[in-house]
């Protein structure tokens, strides 16, 4: 949160070099939820020892390098992916490379229809170290009034705070029930009401803002989850 805090003036010339998405297909939904990758749908490891029991295996070639990774998904998934795309545009964006997210990607929605789209690191704002996700990457098409992320990392969407949810991390808890907590808040307090700016609701329930200033003075921001 300290790290938001004091975030740097965004640079607006460095968003013009980004990739960004094709424009919204007539007839997508309202709404477009953007969800992180990693410690937020799934955990990967190159670690065999650490995973002992992978729901998927797949490879992937880095640096002329093969390495094996395996992957966790995290409880309900499946369930809430099919159930959000009847609802929402999503797209996944991560910070990871392309070679590697793809390939999980392929595996996970093989036939593309319950992800439209994905973006990787090279469409990420790289600010101090870290890969930022600025939604107006997303395009004209879909404006910041209707555009959700969803990251275990509060600080990706540290220059579109009102647009940000953020979710526990996840690696191994097989109770874990935060993917079932967020379609119930974006199915009673975004689908059922029709708000017209998201960012209101997200800012009432969130308050990623108080937490970045209590953490500017010195106290803990506190975990914060879809549930809470």
């Amino acid at each position: 949160y300290l790290f938001m805090k004091f975030l740097p003036p965004r640079d607006n010339s460095m968003l013009l070099n980004l990739p960004s998405l094709p424009p919204k297909s007539i007839g997508a939904p309202n709404y477009t939820l953007v969800l992180d990758l990693d410690e937020t749908l799934v955990h990967c490891t190159i670690d065999a020892g650490a995973c002992p029991f992978p729901d998927m295996t797949f490879e992937v070639e880095f640096n002329c390098q093969t390495y094996t990774v395996f992957v966790k998904k995290r409880p309900h998934l499946m369930e809430f992916l099919q159930r959000i795309a009847r609802r929402f545009e999503v797209v996944v964006f991560t910070a990871s490379q392309s070679v590697y997210a793809n390939k999980l990607l392929d595996m996970l929605d093989p036939k593309r229809k319950l992800i439209q789209h994905r973006m990787f690191r090279e469409s990420c704002l790289p600010v101090q170290g870290n890969y930022l996700k600025d939604l107006t990457v997303l395009g004209p098409s879909r404006p910041l009034h209707s555009s959700i992320l969803v990251d275990n990392s509060p600080h990706a969407f540290a220059y579109n705070l009102d647009n940000g949810i953020p979710i526990e991390s996840w690696f191994d808890d097989l109770n874990d029930k935060e993917l079932l907590k967020l379609e119930i808040f974006l199915e009673e307090e975004i689908i059922r009401q029709q708000v017209q700016d998201v960012r209101e609701v997200i800012r009432s329930k969130f308050d990623t803002r108080s937490k970045i200033q209590r953490a500017s003075l010195g106290g803990r921001g506190g975990g914060i989850t879809a549930a809470s």
